[in-house]
């Protein structure tokens, strides 16, 4: 997968923020819409698409959408 497709499917787990408004260096913990919910549909982003289990302490040095991808990448 692409960054540029990990966004798009990134972006489909928020209700108003579209994936043009999303960047590769774009802090996601900074987005009106991040919440705990959030986070939550990444971890099923990543079980579903990667196939990889991540938990709550990975997802926590991760700062932005390309830090997310890169950790999904080298699981």
């Amino acid at each position: 997968m692409e960054i540029n497709e990990f966004i798009e499917k990134f972006a489909e787990i928020f209700d108003d923020t579209d994936a043009s408004a999303l960047k590769p260096e774009t802090k996601f913990r900074e987005l009106e819409e991040w919440s705990s919910l959030s986070a939550l549909g990444v971890i099923a982003l990543a079980d579903e698409e990667f196939d990889v289990e991540l938990s709550g302490n990975e997802m926590r040095k991760a700062e932005t959408i390309a830090d997310l991808f890169e950790l999904l990448n080298n699981k």
